[in-house]
């Protein structure tokens, strides 16, 4: 009886630590040369299992996958993954949410505290030669008089607004799905969205994108945010529109951003962002220590593994697929 086929659409991580360990499990992995539909047709016409970086797993590619059983994602964000159509095929689907939870919260908080101190302004103006302690730009805040809006309670959220509350804000947090008790043992206090938006004076995204949440922020909430707030954002670029983040910096309506990922990435050369004011960018960076980079394609090969083994796997995001 041969072993069962796995099959790497794409990767761009170093080395082939996946493949290492798929075959110490006995499995038999095809990684494709390219992204291309007929490609990943003929080398995944046996395929019991798909590992996924960034290509679009749609209908269309499930249907020229007759065996397929499992999709594990390379990565927290699975939006890449029809989950609907592969929940009526009977197709599992598997994310990787525990590789890097400790590196996005510290990014994150990084991201805040940089902002909330004025520290790019500080350090341009000390370059410049000047010697401004009492002119941050655009703030310096006390963290007790300052209030931190999460939105999102997972694994991520959660850690940031511990941290958050930790070094003295005020922190709101708005997920439907957590429970308020949960966040009230945290030390924060469990609201609704509008209000987490409209109270923040540094509002932070801990959402997955879904139809519902693209360009969550967006000019019309914007618009109900205090003057002058900071966003910041290592979850999904397209939960903010970036022409109305844009023309808020410019304006003033939006103090300052920090921003790790974009609606399009890599971010243009000629994005409106880069030259916008008071912002921070870092390339997608947030998820990545050497440790992270090791345990990534492992978690993603292990999910497989466990899953055509037959045991519970965890990090399947829809449960519903079995029927």
């Amino acid at each position: 009886m041969s072993s069962p086929r796995i099959l790497i659409t794409d990767c761009d991580l170093p080395g082939d630590a996946a493949e290492r360990t798929l075959r110490a499990a006995g499995l038999s992995v095809d990684r494709a040369r390219d992204a291309e539909l007929e490609t990943l047709a003929a080398l995944g016409a046996e395929a019991e299992a798909l590992i996924v970086q960034w290509r679009r797993i749609d209908a269309e590619v499930m249907d020229r996958l007759p065996n397929l059983k499992i999709i594990s994602r390379l990565g927290i964000g699975y939006d890449m993954i029809d989950v609907a159509a592969a929940t009526e095929r009977g197709i599992a689907v598997a994310n990787t949410p525990s590789y890097c939870v400790e590196e996005v919260a510290a990014h994150t908080i990084a991201m805040i505290m940089t902002q909330a101190r004025g520290l790019p302004a500080y350090d341009a103006s000390l370059r410049a030669g000047e010697w401004t302690p009492v002119a941050a730009r655009p703030m310096a805040v006390r963290p007790s008089r300052t209030t931190v809006s999460v939105l999102g309670f997972g694994r991520i959220g959660s850690l940031v607004a511990r941290g958050c509350r930790a070094l003295g804000f005020r922190v709101l947090v708005a997920d439907p799905y957590a429970p308020a008790q949960a966040i009230a043992d945290a030390g924060c206090e469990p609201v609704a969205i509008d209000e987490a938006i409209a109270a923040a004076d540094i509002l932070t995204l801990h959402v997955p994108l879904t139809d519902d949440t693209r360009h969550l922020i967006d000019a019309a909430s914007i618009g109900t945010m205090k003057k002058g707030v900071v966003i910041v954002n290592t979850c999904r670029g397209p939960l903010i529109d970036e022409a109305a983040l844009v023309d808020a910096l410019r304006s003033g309506r939006v103090g300052a951003a920090a921003l790790d990922v974009y609606e399009v990435e890599p971010l243009a050369a000629d994005a409106a962002l880069r030259d916008a004011p008071n912002v921070l960018l870092t390339p997608h960076a947030a998820w990545y220590s050497p440790e992270a980079l090791e345990d990534l394609p492992v978690h993603a090969a292990e999910n497989v593994i466990g899953f055509l083994a037959g045991e519970r796997v965890a990090a399947i995001v829809n449960p519903g697929y079995a029927g």
